[in-house]
């Protein structure tokens, strides 16, 4: 089968997504249109050779309405005749477009695609597309579960009470995703990544003196008397500390057949190996990364004692710290650069994200096999293996 390689990844520095951070002046189509300039800048491709661009945004409303991508193509300059759509795979909208570029390219669809994401969260609020009082659900749902499901905050706890995750453990992981973080941008490692625009040069959420003393100070996210009540076994972990933060970013990645990019002379960074997806209990909901690694993996033909590099995304440290119980992963290949605890978590746009931690990580280290795995609101997960070139 033709392979499918990425030439390219950039992103945006990511700001608190709150009025007064970094970036919420920035329209989130100009903050996708930036990415994308900037790929195609850096990679030399002229953009009228792009067959498509494959966009992942999760609150599509408001100004992230009307197909964001197609309007980010047109306001990044590129020729009209490049198509664009807009997909929504929740948190793992982006890296769900990176999986259908390369399986576009593979089946010989695309010769040079984009996959890319974006989410403003200061301009358009997490949950912004559902009205007061409306049900997304709908009947059958409600009749599946009864007791009806919960948000991520309370499957987060339910996860840390499974696996017996206590609050210091959840703690000192973040307050290690910070120190990791900090070291990455004083030693220069997300230079080759990061696109700065309008004066922003670095991610804002990072917290370099964060301590796990700190983080204890703090209180429960998530704690709610009803839920107390039907779940008695949470002890009430989850804080702002040890959760992602609310963000705004954009991030965008070049792929296209190895044929393709050896025709046009660009050194490619890294190949996409393998991919998988799987749906999982949507009351835990944030445990699919457990399978689809598995999967993944099995796909694959190898083991994770193959992996060198693994960017799992850092929804909450009880979702990556019961992943690694299962798994049995080295923690000290995990998010080497710190993960979206400390970089922050743009929810459309943190796919690509990790793809282009990975793959330049992967490149600076001389490592060979990296491993990417996304928890999703639903109870869903996607997971790909890149192998670099």
């Amino acid at each position: 089968m033709r392979d499918a390689v990425v030439v390219e990844a950039v992103r945006t520095p990511i700001g608190k997504g709150k009025p007064g951070g970094v970036l919420a002046h920035v329209h989130p189509v100009e903050l996708l249109a930036h990415t994308l300039r900037a790929l195609v800048e850096r990679s030399g491709v002229d953009p009228a050779l792009i067959d498509d661009v494959i966009g992942g945004t999760v609150d599509q409303v408001g100004e992230q309405a009307i197909n964001t991508t197609r309007n980010a193509v047109l306001a990044a300059g590129f020729p009209e005749t490049v198509p664009a759509t807009t997909v929504d795979r929740q948190c793992g909208s982006s890296q769900q477009a990176v999986h259908f570029a390369a399986q576009g390219v593979m089946a010989g669809a695309y010769d040079v695609v984009v996959a890319c994401g974006v989410e403003s969260m200061s301009r358009v609020p997490m949950w912004s597309n559902v009205p007061p009082g409306a049900d997304p659900f709908g009947p059958g749902v409600a009749a599946r579960y009864p007791e009806g499901l919960v948000p991520q905050g309370i499957s987060a706890e339910l996860i840390a009470a499974k696996w017996s995750l206590t609050r210091e453990r959840l703690d000192a992981f973040s307050a290690a995703s910070h120190h990791k973080a900090a070291d990455a941008w004083a030693f220069g490692r997300f230079d080759a990544e990061v696109a700065p625009l309008e004066g922003v040069e670095r991610d804002e959420s990072v917290r370099p003196g964060t301590t796990a003393e700190i983080l204890a100070g703090l209180r429960p996210a998530f704690h709610d008397p009803g839920f107390a009540a039907r779940f008695p076994q949470i002890e009430w972990s989850v804080t702002a500390g040890n959760a992602s933060p609310i963000n705004d970013g954009a991030s965008a990645v070049l792929i296209m057949g190895g044929d393709t990019a050896a025709r046009l002379g660009l050194r490619p960074l890294a190949r996409l190996h393998s991919f998988a997806v799987t749906g999982s209990d949507p009351l835990l909901m944030l445990t699919g990364v457990i399978p689809a690694t598995e999967k993944v993996l099995r796909r694959a033909g190898l083991t994770l004692g193959d992996i060198d590099l693994i960017e799992i995304n850092e929804a909450f440290a009880s979702v990556v710290l019961s992943w690694q119980q299962e798994t049995g992963a080295d923690l000290d290949r995990v998010n080497v650069n710190g993960g979206a605890i400390a970089l922050g978590h743009p929810l459309g746009a943190s796919g690509t994200r990790l793809t282009t931690t990975l793959v330049h990580a992967l490149r600076e280290r001389g490592a060979r096999y990296g491993l990417q795995t996304m928890c999703e609101a639903g109870g869903l997960a996607n997971a790909m293996i890149l192998e670099a070139v």
